[in-house]
């Protein structure tokens, strides 16, 4: 089945979107109320990142566990899984009660054998972490209602999010929470999970104006994903794309350094070959 761009499939209710040897269903929403209901070209490109950044985990007392902030749709999560990752999949609530949740607890049963856990909660960045609670079953960022003894959290080993840098309103709270993230999955000072955001360079000025904050006021360590990696990708997993099909779209990875020097910082490689 060939994967179409996801600025061709916007008028499709119900995806059949392959990942692996694995086949999702994927409700979506085109109605103009939120940005979120639908598939975008930063989840596709993220997933055959992903994919081949994290090869298949096969043994469930060594999967690492990742969240994904904006999960949409849900399908960079449910093809994260599918390679036995554990999932922690996020979105406003209007996006998790739309499609987020439903597609999540529909396609559990097409992922493999082999898959990880996964999860969907509601996480609005715009709520200080400091309000935040992970024992809830349904969100992170409200009062608590649906207690779970079974809810992830963290440490976590991954941050990811794609097409979520479009609004210069959501620049901070985006950033606020990828660093409250990597804090309270940071287990020592030389083992800090990294964070990988996907983008479509549509605003040049907001795109840079995003990562001089996350140097300058949050201090991260920010680099581009080669695109000639990206390019490549690409070509393997998409195999009627154009250049045009995907133009524009970037992969980021963000480190918060343990130390002053860029030689300083370290991330989670040992479970990201």
């Amino acid at each position: 089945m060939n994967i179409r761009p996801a600025h061709e499939t916007k008028h499709i209710d119900a995806l059949h979107y392959p990942v692996l040897n694995s086949l999702f269903t994927l409700v979506q929403s085109n109605d103009g109320t939120t940005n979120g209901t639908t598939l975008w070209l930063g989840g596709q490109a993220m997933a055959i990142f992903l994919a081949d950044l994290a090869p298949p985990r096969l043994l469930a007392n060594q999967r690492p566990l990742a969240i994904e902030l904006g999960s949409g749709i849900g399908m960079t999560a449910l093809a994260l899984c599918s390679l036995g990752w554990d999932v922690v999949a996020t979105d406003e609530a209007t996006v998790y009660s739309s499609v987020l949740s439903g597609n999540i607890a529909n396609n559990l049963p097409n992922l493999p054998s082999t898959a990880g856990l996964i999860q969907c909660r509601e996480l609005d960045w715009t709520v200080h972490p400091s309000a935040w609670t992970w024992s809830d079953a349904i969100s992170i960022s409200a009062e608590p209602s649906v207690p779970s003894e079974e809810a992830l959290g963290p440490p976590f080993d991954l941050i990811f999010t794609s097409d979520t840098l479009y609004s210069p309103a959501l620049i901070e709270p985006l950033l606020r929470t990828i660093h409250a993230l990597v804090t309270l999955s940071t287990s020592d000072a030389s083992r800090r999970p990294p964070c990988y955001l996907c983008l479509e360079r549509r605003d040049p000025q907001l795109v840079d104006q995003f990562f001089e904050i996350a140097k300058s006021k949050w201090g991260f360590h920010c680099t581009r994903i080669p695109h000639r990696k990206l390019a490549k990708l690409v070509a393997r997993n998409m195999v009627d794309w154009g250049k045009d099909d995907w133009e524009g779209v970037e992969i980021w990875k963000l480190v918060l350094p343990v130390g002053p020097n860029d030689s300083d910082v370290k991330d989670m490689s040992l479970v990201l070959p």
